[in-house]
């Protein structure tokens, strides 16, 4: 049976809000929490990008059974392969066999704030692979060196690794992305119940090993006004091809908005108070091979959806 998870949203709230809202997911019965690392929110409006590395702490001190995934770090550019190594191995050993570490190849909006320059896809990928393998190189322990050809480790060793090394899932939303996925991951992150992602996912390595999609929902008494919280805070997905991966800037993002409409944003955000929708889409995952799927609540009212999590959604799949 699939298991359901919860979307700890760092541009939508301060980082003792997403430990707060951690906790009361555990409350109600999520059994793992996707939480998402950026530099910058997606829109001026969300209002926040906290760092995740030290939400990551704070939720360590007020869980203790539900699992935590990162969706996704991009190891890449903004931070050294070497850092995020010592950072994943130190949160692991805080939340010891509950933590899963997403990454993928990121977005300009994040990744260019070190004046790097952000090359296409096809690099970013080559640079995840080699990422990835630094990451897994440093966690063998004792003092590891890396030349290749987007990084450099000299003499690095990380002295506190944890006694159970976390996974390493990779974040995939076309076939080349699923394919280094299935290649070099632990399991897979999709946004979508795309079922081409999860052939290419399997057909290059993982079959059997877990997949993880994100959900995005709205819950509201009323759908109209669900819409519009959906259109809001959270309008930017209905965005054509490859722009977010491309735009620099928040205020790129709410430019970009100005095509968007309430209703094209609820084909693909579920919105309102009806459960039997939420079961439909979380079918639509299933049907498509994923074993976890984590629901992102877009807006300000957590608790009102938790309850309705508690009470409409979860004990069908407990």
């Amino acid at each position: 049976m699939v298991q359901l998870g919860y979307t700890l949203s760092s541009e939508e709230f301060r980082p003792n809000e997403l430990v707060a809202n951690a906790r009361r997911a555990e409350e109600v019965g999520f059994g793992f929490a996707g939480i998402s690392d950026h530099y910058h929110p997606w829109l001026d409006s969300q209002g926040h990008a906290p760092f995740v590395w030290a939400t990551l702490g704070g939720i360590a001190q007020v869980t203790e059974r539900l699992q935590v995934v990162t969706g996704v770090t991009a190891p890449i550019i903004r931070i050294h392969p070497a850092i995020i190594a010592q950072a994943a191995a130190t949160t692991a050993d805080m939340l010891p066999g509950r933590f899963i570490f997403g990454v993928g190849t990121g977005e300009n909006l994040n990744e260019h704030v070190t004046g790097e320059r952000w090359p296409p896809v096809s690099v970013r990928q080559e640079m995840l692979d080699e990422a990835v393998a630094v990451i897994r190189q440093l966690w063998q322990g004792g003092y590891q060196t890396h030349h290749g050809p987007h990084y450099t480790v000299e003499n690095a060793r990380i002295y506190t690794l944890p006694d159970e090394l976390p996974p390493i899932y990779v974040g995939a939303s076309g076939p080349e992305a699923a394919e280094l996925a299935g290649r070099i991951g632990d399991g897979l992150i999709c946004t979508a119940p795309d079922a081409e992602v999860v052939e290419g996912f399997t057909e290059a390595g993982g079959n059997g090993k877990p997949m993880y999609g994100q959900m995005t929902v709205c819950w509201a008494t009323d759908e109209e006004q669900a819409k519009q919280t959906a259109y809001d805070a959270w309008g930017y997905t209905a965005l054509p091809g490859q722009m977010t991966q491309e735009l620099a800037l928040p205020m790129f993002f709410e430019q970009g908005m100005k095509i968007v409409t309430p209703d094209m944003v609820a084909e693909s955000i579920v919105c309102g108070p009806d459960p039997a929708r939420y079961h439909e889409q979380i079918k639509s995952y299933v049907d498509a091979g994923f074993s976890h799927v984590y629901l992102h609540q877009v807006g300000d009212d957590q608790e009102s959806f938790f309850r309705f999590a508690e009470r409409e959604i979860l004990p069908k799949y407990q």
